[in-house]
């Protein structure tokens, strides 16, 4: 595998696991915001889903930004 594939893979990695993170923190505020039991073991689902779209709407953006300056670079 070549250092620039390494890279790649690193920096995919890196994003995946900061959404997840960030899906993690923002259920865990939603939880502790309406404390209830059903909730607390509900609260699994919700990192996975939150954290899911989370990496799915960074995605979105990485590529909506690609798009663009793509653009820009072939109109100058």
């Amino acid at each position: 595998m070549t250092p620039a594939r390494k890279a790649i893979i690193a920096r995919e990695w890196i994003i995946f696991a900061l959404s997840f993170g960030l899906g993690g923190h923002i259920a865990l505020g939603l939880v502790l915001h309406n404390p209830s039991p059903e909730r607390w073991q509900a609260m699994g689902w919700n990192v996975v889903f939150i954290g899911l779209f989370v990496y799915v709407a960074v995605q979105a953006g990485r590529s909506i930004y690609l798009a663009i300056r793509s653009r820009r670079v072939k109109l100058d």
